[in-house]
Parts: structure tokens; C-alpha cells; sequence
């Protein structure tokens, strides 16, 4: 195969964008052979490629090599499990699932090696993140202690959540914050400090905006090794906060506004605790700026390497199955919060879907819904 012949299932803003990027020439060793969409006048600006009115038809046209899923979450799972048993490369819009037992569904209809399934986790391109992520595993830090990430510069307004039917409802979308913006987060979360072992959230609904699910979340979480975390998100505050303070043996990592500062110890903070015979000492401190080098690629570099890797075997930057871990966060915050309780992970995955099922089945939220530019959210696509 010396070029990949892709179909888009779901022309909303997101597949839109990726078609046009595309036709556009950006991505090397792919091309745009068909699109698939249940509204066809979206696929109207793309009279270069052929259109299917379902996703069945064009996984078993023979016309597409891959596709990638970038309808509403739900359908993520149906479409995914019946490309991947057609014998079809597959890349899916985050989240991969609504619920974990979906996404383990997902992620084990994945039986074929020589088949690449990758999920669109473009802030693995971030060059803040991944230099975050070297120096973590590097050891010069030590062991973590803490990790606070306030991120709550997500704002919506409410013709945002007016957009579409299916948005900010259990039927429609299975979240709000947490399912919607967050699972980039929630993936870095997970990628740069593993998964926690558990989870007391607090999530409020329609605290900000007329919606029946979650737009403000405070989570606590404690890891493998004692360390604890808090995750604070939000859709209703502006200007908004995306900081990540991260405590370490080595003093205090911050990762703010796209620039790394590390205040770090000279010594340890517990061999210095272990130590020193000062009543109020503390160890002195080097004030030291991180460099970023390169640019993120987003959503482009990300398909990128997914050609790569039909066409090359290079590695994935995201494979599928890791965003089971960011679909778990997501459900173990939701879980908590309708339970009062702890959750220990890994969760228990049919317990969540029973949860989710019942509000589906008693909602009489009434949606609101209007017409607006798809131009608008590109403004919303973060590298």
C-alpha cells in the first residue's frame, strides 16, 4: 500500500476539519476517499469524494482502507467494533467510549495485529506535556508527592450546549465537562502519572448553564505510591485556570501559560526532613526555567503518525486501548459523585453503565437546540 484511503464517519466540526486538512495535502500518505454522514447537505462542500448515507456501507465498500469515527460518543463503540471485524484500520475521536464496558467492547474487537487502532489524543503532541512527561521519568525529580491541576479555562456559553440535540445529555453524549472537554486531560493525567487507585469526586450538574450533566468538578485522588491529587475543571468561569503544580521530592514543578518552572531543592525534601538539625529549616532552592523546544502538531501530527504507522509500522502516538484509562476517570468522577462514595480502581464497569442507564431512562430534560456557523468551534481546537 503506498497511500491510505480513508472515510470519515461524521462530517460534524471535527470531521469536517480533518477532511479539509486533507484535501489540503497536510497529511503524507493519506487520502480522502468517501465520507459517511446521517445529514447529507454536511457533506454537500465535499463533492470531491463519494458520500455513503451509513457507516455499514462504506466499511463494506472496499473504497476505504481506514476510517475515523467522529460522530456523537456513543456511536464511537457500534462503528468502531464493526470496522475493526471488517478488517479495517481505525482511528476514533475521543472520548473512544461513553462508558468502560463499552470500551472494553471497543478495545477488544481489536484482534488483528497487523491492524492499527489509534485514538485522537492530540495533546500527546504538546511539547509542554511531553517535556513534562521526560523529566518525570527521568527520576531527576524523585518520587511524587502531589499533583494539583486546576483546569477550567474550558468555557462555554449556552448556544454552545444550544449547538445540537445530542449535546450535554445522558442520551446524548453520556457527560458533560468530563466527557466532552476533558478527556484530553484526563488522558494526560493518566499518561503522565499513571492511574490513581482512588477516587472521591464532586461533580455538580447544570451548575452554570441549563444542562442536565456535569459542567464543574473537584476530584480527589490517591496513587499506587500515597501520593494524592486534586483535578478542578469547569465549563462556567472565565477567563479560567490551566495550571499544573506538581510537588516532588526535588521541590515544586509548575506548568502554566506553556512555559515549566521548577523550584528544586538542593537536597531532597525528605532526606533534608531526615537530616537537618534546624528547628524551621527548609533546603534551599534553585529557581530553574525548563526549555520547550519544537511545536505541538495537534490533531495534524496525530493523523500523521496514524499514516505512518499503516504505511511504515511506526509506533502510535496514541493507541486505542490507553483511552480506556480516561474513559475510567471520567465514569469514577460521575460514579462518586452519584454514589457519595469512594471509588477504588479499577472500577466496577457495570455498575457505571447501570447508573448511566437509569438517568438516560428517567430524564425529562427538555433540550434546547439552535442553528449555528460550524466556523465558531474551530476557535475551541487546542494543539
Amino acid at each position: 500500500m503506498k497511500e491510505v484511503r480513508l472515510g470519515i464517519v461524521g462530517v460534524g466540526n471535527m470531521g469536517g476539519a480533518h477532511a479539509r486538512s486533507i484535501l489540503d495535502g497536510k497529511i503524507r500518505g493519506l487520502s480522502l476517499a468517501a465520507l459517511c454522514d446521517l445529514v447529507p447537505e454536511k457533506m454537500a462542500p465535499f463533492q470531491q469524494v463519494r458520500h455513503f448515507a451509513t457507516s455499514g456501507e462504506m466499511i463494506r465498500s472496499g473504497e476505504v482502507d481506514a476510517v475515523l469515527i467522529a460522530t456523537p460518543h456513543y456511536d464511537h463503540t457500534t462503528i468502531g467494533i464493526d470496522a475493526l471485524e471488517n478488517g479495517l484500520h481505525v482511528m476514533v475521536e475521543k472520548p473512544i467510549s461513553v462508558h468502560k464496558a463499552d470500551a472494553v467492547a471497543l478495545v477488544a474487537a481489536h484482534r488483528r495485529p497487523e491492524q492499527v487502532f489509534a485514538a485522537m489524543f492530540n495533546q500527546r503532541t504538546n511539547r509542554g506535556y511531553l517535556k513534562m512527561r521526560d523529566l518525570i521519568r527521568s527520576g531527576e525529580l524523585g518520587e511524587i508527592r502531589r499533583i494539583n491541576w486546576i483546569v477550567t479555562d474550558w468555557f462555554r456559553s449556552a448556544i454552545y450546549y444550544s449547538s445540537g440535540a445530542w449535546r450535554a445529555t445522558w442520551a446524548g453524549e453520556g457527560g458533560g465537562v468530563l466527557m466532552n472537554q476533558c478527556p484530553h486531560n484526563l488522558d494526560m493525567l493518566q499518561w503522565l502519572f499513571g492511574m490513581p487507585s482512588k477516587v472521591r469526586a464532586f461533580c455538580r450538574f447544570g451548575q452554570y448553564h441549563d444542562i442536565e450533566v456535569e459542567d464543574e468538578v473537584t476530584a480527589w485522588m490517591e496513587f499506587p505510591n500515597g501520593a494524592t491529587g486534586i483535578f478542578i475543571t469547569s465549563t462556567g468561569e472565565a477567563p479560567g485556570t490551566n495550571r499544573m503544580e506538581v510537588t516532588v521530592e526535588r521541590g515544586r514543578l509548575v506548568f502554566q501559560n506553556g512555559a515549566i518552572h521548577l523550584e528544586r531543592n538542593e537536597v531532597p525534601m525528605s532526606e533534608y526532613g531526615r537530616t537537618t538539625d534546624q528547628l524551621f529549616g527548609r533546603p534551599e532552592t534553585w529557581d530553574v526555567r525548563i526549555p520547550i523546544s519544537g511545536q505541538s502538531g495537534g490533531h495534524n501530527e496525530v493523523l500523521q503518525n496514524f499514516a505512518d504507522a499503516i504505511l511504515e509500522g511506526k509506533p502510535l502516538i496514541a493507541p486505542a486501548a490507553e483511552g480506556l484509562n480516561s474513559v475510567e476517570l471520567a465514569n469514577a468522577m460521575l460514579l462518586s459523585t452519584f454514589r457519595d462514595r469512594t471509588v477504588e480502581l479499577p472500577m466496577d464497569a457495570d455498575e457505571y453503565a447501570g447508573e448511566l442507564e437509569q438517568r438516560i431512562q428517567s430524564s425529562v430534560f427538555k433540550k434546547k437546540v439552535v442553528d449555528v456557523s460550524a466556523d465558531d468551534f474551530a476557535r475551541s481546537f487546542q494543539a
